[in-house]
């Protein structure tokens, strides 16, 4: 991670192609020592690539993942469909009398 941010704030900075000497100044400058096997093969990844486009194309790559529980709701509606109704009504009433045997009773009391 530290070499792709080390290339992207040098290219942030106005050095289009940085070089694995660039990379290792910067990176020296901050006290970390970098590994040149991993450096080169990250020069080699991205030579002659726009920084730019490859970053667009990974929003667009991440904009098709499924994030979240959206996905099991769904799932679990599209399987079960109704007949799981009454059993989410009978799990929410119980979680608000649970909810309600608490009432009147503080932390420190």
């Amino acid at each position: 991670m530290r070499y792709i941010a080390a290339y992207l704030l040098l290219t942030l900075g106005g050095n289009e192609s940085p070089a694995a000497s660039d990379i290792e100044k910067l990176l020296s400058s901050v006290g970390i020592e970098a590994d040149s096997e991993r450096l080169n093969k990250l020069i080699s990844e991205l030579e002659g690539k726009n920084v730019q486009e490859l970053i667009a194309e990974g929003k667009e790559k991440l904009a098709s993942v499924p994030s979240g529980g959206a996905a099991a709701p769904a799932a679990g509606a599209a399987a079960g469909g109704a007949a799981d109704a009454p059993a989410a009504e009978e799990a929410k009433e119980e979680a608000k009398e649970e909810s309600d045997d608490d009432m009147g009773f503080g932390l420190f009391d």
